[in-house]
């Protein structure tokens, strides 16, 4: 579980309820890390709410500071903050695939390949 989460509202007030909610979905994303970089990671989760002409919506954006200096980030905007959430921890784990596929020697594309390949 990530220890550091920072949850901010820019014309939002966040809930308590929505704050265990985004604290629950980003913070269990450390498991598809690599076990080297899973310590010290920061995440800054901002929720900002944007009026619009007919409805008001929400931009979610996170960013996921990794040591060593790589940071991911994702960004959403949704009626729903709570949908905000999930489409936004989905955007996440697919950085943080393609973000472990390079720091990790042994999962190189080329090396899953020769894997899934039928040999006659």
């Amino acid at each position: 579980m990530i220890d550091k989460i920072d949850l901010s509202g820019h014309n939002y007030k966040v809930s308590d309820s929505f704050k265990k909610y985004a604290v629950k979905r980003i913070g269990k994303l450390d498991r598809f890390l690599p076990r080297g970089s899973k310590k010290d990671i920061i995440a800054k989760i901002v929720v900002s709410e944007v009026d619009r002409a007919h409805n008001n919506k929400y931009e979610i954006s996170v960013a996921m500071e990794i040591p060593g200096g790589k940071v991911i980030t994702a960004k959403d905007e949704c009626s729903n903050v709570f949908a905000g959430i999930d489409i936004v921890e989905a955007k996440l784990k697919g950085q943080i695939r393609r973000y472990k596929l390079e720091a990790t020697p042994h999962l190189t594309k080329k090396g899953l390949k020769n894997l899934f390949i039928k040999r006659a």
